[in-house]
């Protein structure tokens, strides 16, 4: 009916460390991806196939952190570390959802970065309002089938090695450590399957690139190479961390498996990435910093012109 994850600590105090850090990163991650999604929604000029590709990724990212980081910061508060049965079965299909969308959104993505380079004047045609929904549409029923067939394949299988789980969230891996002998070959080929349409996705996403970089060299400005490739190699870093940490995580062999690297993987693929995905997009993109700049000042005009007592008493007198 329930299973055992990792405890992150072993003493009070180190528990209550871990849950402020959790709470520290998961609030960097709401706060940077709720200002990314506020500024496209608010941005009248932003509405762009990119930004809308962006906001569906912010979407993603809070999806993606919400879905492991509160249970570990409850355990952490209350110093407990059962999840139920049902629970850890919601666990593993969001996290196959989520991830599974954002690498479909991340593939499209380079496309659409792609096309903009290499091919300005084919743009509108190729990436057009209902050709950017359609693709988001995929992207998100992509990583709902994606998550179905895993979570489904791994929760049917019979397990007969205890409940305790060397994690500190459901993971498929840790969860084929306890099924009956042989019968996690079935979702074993599935990861592997997995695993090469991921690096397809990542084949495919690296060759976007390399068009782009191969049009930014014929740049004649230097300011303007400098731009496009400080944009885009922090995107194809923050993608090979999370992909690399991902398939290593579910496909290295047992022999070499322990707590502490399970663990380190498992934080560097489903946390950090989160994390990052706003800094990258929105730090380096002027449209979008000029966007929240104009959020935050509206937010402050209206706050200071808001009716108040003093200055209705001021403007009667005005008046009078």
């Amino acid at each position: 009916s329930h299973f055992f994850l990792l405890a992150l600590a072993d003493t009070r105090q180190l528990q209550l460390l871990h849950f402020c850090l959790l709470l520290g990163i998961s609030l960097a991650a709401l706060l940077g991806n709720g200002l990314i999604i506020s500024a496209v929604a608010c941005g009248h000029h932003l509405h762009t196939p990119m930004f809308f590709f962006l906001l569906n990724l912010s979407v993603l990212d809070i999806g993606f952190i919400s879905t492991t980081v509160p249970k570990a910061m409850h355990n952490s508060l209350w110093d407990t570390t059962t999840i139920s049965y049902k629970g850890c079965a919601a666990q593993v299909f969001l996290i196959f959802f989520f991830s599974g969308s954002e690498l479909a959104l991340l593939t499209i993505m380079s496309y659409d970065r792609y096309v903009s380079i290499c091919k300005p004047l084919h743009y509108e045609t190729l990436l057009g309002s209902r050709a950017c929904a359609h693709m988001a549409a995929a992207a998100w029923a992509s990583g709902f089938l994606y998550a179905v067939m895993h979570t489904a394949n791994t929760f049917s299988l019979p397990l007969c090695h205890g409940n305790v789980l060397d994690q500190f969230f459901c993971e498929i891996p840790q969860i084929l450590k306890l099924a009956c002998s042989n019968s996690y070959l079935r979702e074993l080929g599935l990861l592997i399957v997995c695993a090469f349409l991921l690096f397809g996705c990542f084949v495919f996403i690296v060759f976007s690139y390399v068009q782009i970089f191969r049009a930014v060299l014929r740049i004649p400005s230097e300011q303007g190479r400098h731009k496009a490739f400080s944009t885009c190699l922090p995107h194809l870093a923050v993608l090979s961390l999370f992909l690399s940490t991902a398939v290593f995580s579910y496909l290295k062999p047992p022999s070499i498996s322990s707590p502490s690297l399970d663990l380190a993987l498992s934080i560097l693929y489903s946390v950090v990435p989160p994390v990052l995905n706003p800094l990258i997009y929105s730090l380096r993109n002027q449209e979008l910093k000029d966007a929240l700049r104009t959020i935050y000042n509206g937010t402050l005009l209206k706050h200071s012109y808001s009716p108040h007592p003093s200055n209705t008493q001021s403007l009667l007198t005005l008046n009078s």
